[in-house]
């Protein structure tokens, strides 16, 4: 009886609350609002809730307030990849304004361990960040409050003198703009909350991530997209003591805030952040009591992956509050709590605002003095720490390393190159390769996050990722050093203006023999493709052969001649600088086909094809997969690709490409027809590249031939605690861990590779059989598999010396499956590679070697 009378009461308000969409709703008592501020509704000709915003109505309003409030200032920080701007609001009071960047220099002395820094007068500054998620959109249409409140309250204006606040509207613009236009397209002005209607099915890919698919909210320590690089170039710029990070969960949920769960907090965060999360928290409670909400937290969600908008201040002293709001995914949608409206999920969103605000207020010293601890206690910690840097390169191949330093740059943390060669426990790291990251600075607990590998754990549910040690991520070798060994090192810092890759030439002269590129390169492939792109005639050498002079290439190395290009041998030359130049790689001029080892005729000098590539979409492909591979593809790479919709499977639709990509997902609307389509197409000499869900459905239709392994079950007890359930069925679930692989270096899956140990990551518990036949394995897991991360022990048998790779050879074609992902999160450069040969290289496997 008293549930259902809860569900009366919430239903009530939610309708009510959609039927009075004015200011009023929303507003706290008490405050007069300054009339020359312009309200939401006399910019967007509507109240807020009554649509959902888009991200030009946002911006638009964001720009009328800072025009109109001296308390505000307008700011551009960057573009998306659709162009669109991500802005920022910074709102303090008019003396303040004037005095910003003294105000910035006063904070960079809470990270400066020796400086002396004065706590009592220093401004407290606040990040308000929201919907990273474009389809959790109650946080960004919170924001039009949140900007409106604060620049118009009249009664707040001498707690500005003490405060800094920065909003960011919009933290992920394309997918809260593609989220806007599949709801209020679908809206009707007479709603029924139906559950079932096509306004709560957005289309695929969703408004969650942004144009390629990526999950911003899992960015901010990688930063490999615009959006992360711009909003963490905010984040250092100002050092924020509390960063708000507004999101949705189920429809069916109510409200959470932080604290999560206190065993998930990442070892490297202190006791003391979680206490003042935990004093915060607090006063969420107080003013969402006052308004009637119902609300959770230290349930569920965790503080450990160190990439989150939640969980990046947590290491470098300030507090990450996360608020998750039961979504309407619409405008009215029913729940088990009743009618869910969207003006009832803004309210909370603001609400959870508002009381951040009064804590920042009140706790300022607190929170400015943590911060200046949190830096302090650093210094001890590195004076113990035998480990006084961390040394990476890559022998042949500066970009992967060069990489790597601009990621680091980007958090702020010191940089330096090496000025001459050096050798560390018996490894080389060649100066124009490798990097040193001291460990005595500021950052040192971020700079331990990156490196470290840590395999024991408090708890077994991870929200996230259990690792993501950059090095082995980058596939480069790397060692912490000692003082001694620091000492000795000569070295340059360097700047995120300063690093840059090295332009590729041509080495050799107009007219050579035949031309030659390595395949070590990172890069190799954009050069590749540009090459064939040309109508140039690319051969792939699968053996090694040497110059007169010495100059050794390897297996993969290109050799390149005019093909079709009807060029004289000058515009030859001159395109190939070209190419070399933008490619970042180097290509030799050799003089005689006469060379060691392999002829430069040589029949096993295999002429390739271009590329023509179609990547799966839509149905149940995984959209993150699909734009980790669209990203690599068209960012990294600049090839063309189609995106090709399954709903187009059939018929000769095929026959234009030669190289199809299948992401993980689920194919099983293909059916046998579209399964049948896709065998004949590989039979007729196709490479199709499948992973997780898509080697399954081939497997089942016959397609390839390809076997799984099951988790190792225990043995059953009679009788289980209930209340462990949930805990012990999420601790079978790897969520994200790193593996050690063995890689067949004369495989033309690892053409370019130096090492045969190799780093690889997993997401799931897809667990394959080795082929029968030894050949048809390039890549498997070790013994000992595990690398860094969480493993749960029932799973260790499914990957102990299983495969990462294999090919399955059908007609004239072949699959190359893949149970790991060669391209999480855009980060995970070491296994690119891998993922690329099997597109240029799939076509020169021999037939005799995938069955």
């Amino acid at each position: 009886m008293k549930k259902n009378l809860l569900s009366l009461i919430l239903s009530f308000f939610a309708l009510a609350s959609y039927a009075q969409v004015d200011l009023s709703y929303y507003l706290p008592t008490g405050y007069t609002y300054d009339e020359s501020i312009p309200t939401p509704k006399e910019v967007l000709g509507y109240e807020v809730g009554e649509w959902h915003v888009s991200h030009d109505q946002l911006v638009m309003y964001m720009k009328a307030v800072a025009e109109a409030s001296d308390r505000v200032t307008f700011e551009e920080t960057g573009r998306t990849y659709e162009k669109r701007p991500q802005v920022l609001l910074t709102i303090t009071s008019p003396s303040n304004l004037g005095k910003i960047d003294q105000i910035k220099t006063d904070r960079k002395k809470l990270r400066d361990a020796g400086a002396s820094a004065d706590i009592e007068k220093m401004p407290v500054v606040m990040f308000m960040g929201y919907s990273v998620h474009g389809n959790e959109p109650s946080g960004a249409n919170a924001a039009l409050l949140a900007a409106y409140h604060f620049a118009a309250a009249k009664e707040i204006a001498g707690d500005l003198e003490n405060m800094v606040l920065l909003l960011d509207p919009a933290i992920n613009p394309d997918g809260l703009n593609r989220f806007a236009s599949w709801v209020n397209t679908h809206k009707s002005y007479n709603m029924n909350g139906d559950p079932n209607n096509v306004e709560f099915s957005e289309a695929w890919p969703r408004g969650r991530t942004n144009h390629y698919w990526f999950d911003l909210n899992r960015d901010w320590l990688p930063v490999q997209h615009p959006e992360s690089r711009n909003r963490v170039r905010v984040f250092q710029d100002w050092l924020p003591n509390i960063h708000l990070d507004f999101h949705e969960m189920g429809t069916n949920s109510t409200f959470f805030f932080q604290p999560g769960v206190p065993a998930r907090m990442h070892p490297l965060t202190p006791e003391k952040n979680f206490e003042l999360t935990e004093k915060i928290g607090k006063y969420h409670a107080k003013a969402l009591d006052q308004i009637g909400s119902l609300y959770f937290n230290q349930e569920n969600y965790d503080d450990y992956y160190y990439g989150k908008g939640s969980t990046y201040p947590d290491v470098q002293g300030s507090i990450g509050i996360l608020f998750e709001q039961a979504s309407s995914r619409g405008h009215l949608q029913e729940s088990v709590n009743g009618m869910l409206s969207f003006p009832f999920t803004i309210r909370n969103q603001f609400t959870a605002n508002l009381s951040s605000f009064q804590a920042a207020k009140e706790m300022r010293e607190e929170l400015n003095q943590f911060m200046k601890d949190f830096y302090q206690d650093i210094q001890k910690e590195v004076d113990a720490d035998s480990n006084k840097a961390y040394i990476f390169g890559s022998s042949g191949d500066d970009a992967r390393s060069y990489h790597l330093a601009d990621l680091i740059l980007q958090h702020d943390i010191k940089v330096f190159s090496l000025n001459d060669d050096i050798t560390v426990n018996g490894k080389d790291f060649d100066k124009e390769n490798s990097y040193i990251v001291p460990a005595d600075q500021p950052q040192y607990r971020l700079i331990k996050a990156m490196f470290e590998t840590r395999n024991t754990f408090k708890d077994s549910l991870f929200y996230d990722i259990s690792a993501w040690t950059y090095p082995m991520a980058f596939n480069l070798d790397y060692m912490a050093l000692n003082s001694q060994i620091l000492n000795l090192a000569s070295v340059n810092e360097i700047t995120k203006n300063s690093i840059a890759l090295t332009p590729g030439n041509v080495i050799g002269e107009v007219g050579a023999y035949q031309y030659a590129m390595e395949w070590t390169d990172y890069y190799a492939p954009k050069a590749a493709y540009k090459l064939m792109d040309a109508d140039f005639q690319v051969r792939v050498a699968t053996g090694e052969f040497s110059t007169a002079d010495g100059k050794k290439f390897g297996r993969g190395t290109l050799l390149i001649g005019k093909g079709e290009s009807g060029l004289d041998d000058q515009a030859f030359f001159n395109k190939l600088a070209e190419i070399a130049q933008k490619s970042t790689v180097d290509i030799y001029g050799l003089t005689t086909g006469y060379t060691e080892g392999m002829n430069l005729g040589s029949p096993n000098m295999a002429v390739l094809d271009k590329p023509e590539i179609a990547l799966l979409v839509e149905g149940g492909v995984d959209s993150y997969e699909a734009g980790e591979i669209w990203h690599l593809l068209d960012q990294r790479y600049e090839m063309p690709i189609t995106l090709l919709s399954m709903d187009n499977i059939g018929g000769s639709t095929l026959d234009r490409y030669n190289v199809i990509l299948m992401p993980d997902g689920r194919y099983s609307s293909l059916g046998k027809s579209g399964a049948a389509t896709l065998k004949a197409w590989v039979s007729g000499g196709g490479t199709l590249l499948a992973k997780g869900g898509a080697i399954q459905f081939l497997a089942q239709n016959e397609v390839g031939n390809f076997k799984f392994r099951e988790a190792a079950e225990p043995e059953a007890d009679l009788q289980k605690s209930y209340a462990d359930y949930e805990n012990e069925r999420g601790a079978k679930v790897t969520g994200g861990a790193i593996f050690n692989a063995t890689l067949d270096l004369t495989h033309p899956i690892g053409y370019g590779y130096l090492d045969a140990d190799i780093h690889t990551f997993r997401n799931d518990n897809l667990f394959l059989e080795p082929s029968e036949n030894p050949y048809a394995n390039p890549l498997i897991y070790t013994d000992q598999p595990l690398a860094s991360g969480y493993l749960h022990p029932s799973n260790l048998p499914g990957i102990q010396n299983g495969s990462v790779i294999q090919v399955s050879g059908v007609g004239r074609g072949r699959i190359v499956a893949f149970a790991d992902n060669m391209n999480f999160r855009a980060f995970w450069f070491g296994t690119n590679k891998l993922y690329m040969n099997a597109i240029f290289f799939g076509q020169v496997i021999q037939s005799g070697t995938t069955r």
